[in-house]
């Protein structure tokens, strides 16, 4: 490396001077005189330009019309020092240069710099630079920049957009995750972009057309985009309209019929938190949507049709489904407030795409702290607790119904062995797994329960399976990576985490939490990791809402057990992962 390096100081020196050069390049009118053997060592270019057979072997000088002078001084400079000068506005010189002279590292570097330095500002600029240069890695990076950029762009860079070429943006169109930017955004960008740089052959526009998802616009919209250009005219994409308005006509089959086109295009890690609050007795309305990404909550515009507590929420095909629990109403008696629950058979279905809330058919019994868990398309919603129809009290229950989500109706199952509320539930393989719980609420029955019960979805009937080394009551149960999970309860001493393997039947118990809760909200991410939200702790034999004005997240990866823990403090949720 010092060898080399001297030489190339040499060769800078003599060129500063004027001294030995035998060939002057010529570019825009500037003349940079050089010498041939660097040149010719240098760049395949100037190897086969300086050949034995070539007109210029001996020319004195010749002339590259093809660049512009900043960029054949910039390669030059590079190629005698090592040093190449780039920024964002030299760099489409610098980089048609570059590829001109075939100087294969300068390209190299000029891609690197495109990759490092992508934002909102240039984004379309170097999409269109990597795609005219056919820089892959660049041209990859630059699109998805574009994607997930997109919101920004359409308010402040249209024009960019329109200028954008096509491989790019369909690309952009494409993508699985365009946050904050509704598809009718996308077709009217596609329209514009159509009529800026049409008119195209029937195939690219179809192409380009094919990539926009007509599921996610709503019903009113579709009828006024089918006629706003005659390239949403032809067969394909009226055939693809068609088949979006027959997607909105399903109703509660929705779910089940999900193709790309009506798939959103969000994070498949998105976490929405369903009611909580900073007291258990007046649960919140709103809804909040957690990025695992950024570890950051925001509010939806939209909240829950009602405030719930001890309810259930699931998520089918893409749509989140609020279920049972306790409504609560503020009363009042001889001029004092109050809140009043009542144990609710109502179903909520939420439809992320438009920001809509339906209610659906209703369970065909009241349930509150029952476990819920959705298996092949179907929802199952087991045991809980009912109001006594001769008492002001409440009993457990060992019924169990399903919502068949393709017709809409929920039907019943067989009863577990014995009633139960307070347990949890998971969907693995074949069947549902229920765990802990309680049978009663009085006596004996208000131990905790060690149990676990198995229900095989082909057999159709209740087995028993490998009792937990704990009793659990309150608390949740997840499937990641082949395993069970169950985590934190109600009244146990403990924070263990207990781990189930179906293959042996036996649990293992593992490494604890640092601090107990329960009444928390818990979701597992597509890549096997759990997301403990807030939840509520034991303090002097009180349970209180730790850290009463912020939301606590515990981050527990499976694969090392270990655990994270970042934001806010702590309050009761519901959470449901959107997928």
């Amino acid at each position: 490396p010092d060898l080399k390096t001297g030489l190339l100081s040499g060769f800078q020196r003599l060129r500063s001077g004027g001294n030995m050069c035998d060939v002057v390049l010529e570019a825009g009118g500037v003349s940079f005189p050089c010498h041939r053997a660097l040149l010719t060592s240098s760049s395949e270019y100037f190897w086969a330009l300086f050949g034995e057979t070539t007109a210029e072997r001996l020319a004195g000088s010749v002339s590259l019309p093809a660049i512009t002078p900043e960029g054949l001084d910039a390669i030059l400079n590079f190629l005698y020092s090592g040093w190449l000068s780039v920024s964002s506005p030299t760099l489409p010189a610098v980089l048609e240069a570059a590829r001109y002279l075939q100087v294969e590292t300068a390209v190299s570097i000029c891609e690197r710099f495109m990759t490092d330095g992508l934002n909102a500002d240039d984004c379309c600029r170097y999409a269109n630079l990597a795609e005219r240069h056919a820089l892959s890695d660049a041209l990859e990076a630059a699109n998805q920049t574009v994607a997930m950029e997109m919101g920004t762009l359409l308010q402040e860079s249209r024009d960019d957009l329109l200028r954008l070429n096509i491989q790019s943006l369909m690309a952009a169109l494409d993508a699985d995750e365009i946050p904050g930017v509704k598809e009718v955004e996308l077709v009217k960008l596609a329209l514009d972009w159509l009529d800026e740089n049409g008119p195209l052959p029937l195939l690219k526009s179809n192409l380009l057309l094919s990539r926009l998802r007509f599921g996610l616009v709503a019903p009113s919209d579709l009828a006024d985009l089918s006629s706003a250009h005659t390239a949403m005219a032809t067969p394909l994409i009226r055939s693809q309209l068609t088949r979006a308005l027959e997607y909105h006509r399903l109703g509660s089959a929705q779910p089940i019929r999900q193709s790309k086109q009506s798939t959103l295009r969000a994070s498949p890690d998105r976490v929405l938190l369903v009611g909580g609050g900073s007291s258990p007795d007046w649960p919140e309305r709103q809804m909040l949507a957690f990025d695992p990404r950024s570890r950051k909550f925001s509010p939806l515009s939209s909240g829950v049709p009602l405030r719930l507590r001890h309810h259930r929420v699931c998520s089918a095909g893409g749509f989140l489904f609020v279920i049972g629990g306790e409504e609560v109403n503020e009363g009042g008696e001889e001029g004092k407030k109050s809140v009043a629950g009542a144990t609710s058979k109502q179903v909520w279905r939420y439809d992320p795409r438009f920001d809509h809330w339906e209610a659906m058919a209703s369970m065909l019994e009241r349930r509150e702290q029952f476990a819920c868990c959705v298996a092949e398309d179907v929802i199952y919603a087991i045991g809980g607790r009912r109001p006594r129809p001769d008492a002001d009290a409440h009993a457990s229950v060992a019924s169990v119904e399903f919502y068949d989500v393709a017709t809409g109706a929920w039907r019943r199952g067989a009863k577990m062995p014995r009633p139960l509320h307070g347990h949890a539930s998971a969907a693995l393989d074949d069947g549902i797994y229920v765990s802990g719980g309680r049978s009663g609420d009085r006596g004996d029955d208000r131990e905790s329960s060690r149990e676990v019960l198995f229900w095989d979805l082909k057999g159709r009937v209740w087995e028993k399976r490998a009792s937990m080394a704990i009793g659990r009551f309150g608390h949740r149960l997840a499937a990641a990576h082949g395993f069970l999970y169950a985590l934190l309860g109600m009244h146990e001493p403990f924070c263990d985490i207990e781990r189930y393997d179906p293959r042996s039947d036996h649990w293992t118990r593992l490494r604890p939490l640092l601090a107990g809760s329960f009444n928390y909200g818990m979701a597992a991410t597509a890549s096997g990791n759990l997301l403990v939200f807030g939840g509520r702790r034991w303090t002097l034999s009180i349970n209180v809402t730790s850290h009463k004005t912020r939301t606590c997240l515990f981050l527990i990866r499976i694969k090392q057990m270990c655990l994270l823990v970042s934001l806010r403090g702590c309050f009761p949720v519901s959470s449901f992962l959107l997928s």
